[in-house]
């Protein structure tokens, strides 16, 4: 069984959901506290052991490698100045050199499409898909663990409201190992009322390199685009899928609610911020 030591970020995506916010900030650099959402997500995986960071881009995202890569003027200016601490987090922050892999996603053809545009970066291993606008923190070390108990691919699951599971992709629920458990089927917004289960797929997966041989077909699915669930399906026919119950919560930061309250969750965590943040929420709570 292979390591998973890459992990894809698709980072195309328009942000829609947030305009006029994201009319020229990629929604990917939107920041939670005082570090992007794409930063937060990369921290995560580098906790988790990932080494390679496959960012899958689009026009108006070169702000998010020079994220990625040495501001030489900042980090001159910082040591002059005596602010040796901010430099060094800043060095921390830093995948280290040939860490860092960007590929285009020429047009907006879906999920499915922009995880084959890392085809030949990927090359024929397994690999880790992250969806950068959505926050869990911890998933991807959970997600390893199930890989290395089962193999196979593993989707990263959390239970919702039966009466909200026609707004995502749902997992049908087979043979169940504790924390995870195999999946006896796969269904993209099913209708309301005929969802296998509550378990919606939460945006982080590991995945076999057969996937990109699907994806290369080309088929279109909901909204007329190349859709990742459509190919696991598919993937699903040939090799095992497990689902694994993530033990935390997902912020959804590309919705201005998930946005809002991952920023108070990410804050609350903070010693220099939790107890002042807990009173300004008291007094806005008694303003309202």
């Amino acid at each position: 069984m292979k390591p998973i030591r890459k992990a894809v970020l698709p980072v195309a995506g328009l942000g829609t959901r947030f305009l006029p916010a994201t009319k020229a900030v990629p929604k990917e650099m939107l920041t939670v506290v005082d570090r992007p959402v794409v930063q937060h997500v990369v921290d995560e995986a580098r906790e988790a052991g990932i080494e390679h960071f496959i960012f899958v881009t689009g026009r108006g995202k070169a702000v998010i490698e020079d994220h990625f890569d040495i501001a030489f003027e900042l980090d001159r200016m910082l040591q002059e100045r005596g602010k040796e601490a901010i430099y060094e987090e800043l060095k921390r922050d830093l995948p280290a050199a040939g860490q860092t892999s960007f590929t285009r996603q020429q047009a907006p053809l879906g999920l499915g499409h922009a995880v084959w545009c890392a085809r030949e970066i990927v090359g024929d291993e397994p690999f880790a898909v992250l969806l950068p606008d959505m926050l869990s923190k911890g998933c991807m070390q959970q997600m390893l663990s199930a890989y290395e108990r089962h193999g196979g691919n593993v989707i990263a699951v959390e239970e919702v409201k039966p009466e909200e599971t026609h707004q995502y992709g749902i997992v049908g629920v087979g043979e169940t190992y504790g924390q995870t458990f195999e999946i006896d089927g796969m269904i993209e917004k099913p209708k309301q009322g005929t969802a296998p289960s509550n378990f919606i797929i939460s945006g982080r997966y590991i995945l076999q390199p057969e996937i990109f041989s699907i994806l290369e077909q080309g088929e279109k699915g909901a909204g007329g685009e190349i859709q990742l669930t459509d190919a696991m399906i598919k993937l699903a026919e040939k090799q095992s899928f497990f689902g694994m119950h993530y033990e935390g919560r997902t912020y959804d930061t590309g919705s201005k609610l998930g946005f809002l309250t991952a920023n108070i969750a990410y804050a609350l965590q903070r010693k220099d911020l939790a107890e002042p943040l807990k009173a300004e929420i008291a007094r806005l709570l008694n303003e309202a």
